[in-house]
């Protein structure tokens, strides 16, 4: 129970990789808040996961994350740690290259690595003031290296523009934040996940797992361990490292 009664958040929880890290968090004895644009959604997982609550939030509403702040800490006395991990874009997000307006590349920046950016912020507030605290922001591979764009070939999928921009930013993000925070007794660490199967392409699939040592595209399972140990004590004298898990693919 390396979670035991500590308090926390994860954004963008009701989604497939949220809801499984929700699931670990509680099973490792945390007290999990599900904190979703979607509560409904949000409660659904709740509903299934014990020691949970679900809570709405919009990572792009200063009011929004104040208030889950306020609420949280009158109802649990602190927060241990928050997981940025919701990923905010607009409709037409996820165009190729040229099709790509440059007034859709500020937006998708804006509301999701300025979306983190603000709830680090907030959250970070907090935490100095509680003189603890803790902050793990959800990178991707597409952060550490360029794309491979030939695993797109013969597919309607692409790795959008603004998703590398804003993952390799949200890499740096952090470790500027755990530097900034030094003497503040708020740690900051990122997790880069491989590619995670959700039906994509076999073609694609095969193509992505020529670049792994093994497995391939991962599980939103397989990324649940570094979260725990980065939530955990085990971790407590690391700060603004990234942990890559991709099985290979970035070698």
């Amino acid at each position: 129970m390396k979670l035991k009664d500590k308090v926390i958040v994860v954004t963008g929880g009701a989604g497939l990789i949220g809801a499984a890290f929700c699931r670990a968090i509680s099973a490792e004895g945390g007290i999990v808040v599900i904190a979703d644009v979607d509560v409904d959604s949000a409660q659904n997982i709740s509903d299934l996961i014990p020691n949970s609550t679900a809570i709405q939030l919009d990572i792009n509403s200063k009011s929004s994350i104040e208030a889950v702040i306020v609420n949280l800490h009158k109802k649990y006395k602190k927060i241990d740690a928050v997981v940025n991990n919701a990923y905010p874009r607009n409709k037409n997000y996820g165009k190729h290259f040229f099709d790509v307006t440059y007034e859709d590349f500020c937006e998708n920046l804006n509301i999701n690595l300025g979306g983190y950016f603000l709830t680090s912020q907030l959250f970070a507030k907090f935490f100095k003031q509680q003189n603890y605290g803790n902050i793990i922001n959800i990178s991707s591979i597409y952060g550490v290296i360029p794309p491979r764009f030939d695993i797109y070939v013969d597919t309607k999928m692409t790795m959008p523009v603004e998703y590398a921009v804003i993952k390799s930013g949200l890499i740096h993000l952090t470790k500027y934040m755990a530097s900034y925070f030094k003497s503040d007794k708020i740690r900051v660490n990122s997790i880069s996940p491989g590619g995670v199967a959700n039906g994509q392409p076999e073609s694609f699939l095969k193509k992505y797992a020529n670049y792994c040592n093994s497995k391939g595209m991962l599980d939103p399972q397989d990324l649940v361990g570094a979260l725990i140990f980065l939530l955990s004590d085990d971790s407590k004298y690391i700060h603004g490292q990234n942990i890559i898990i991709d099985d290979g693919f970035t070698l």
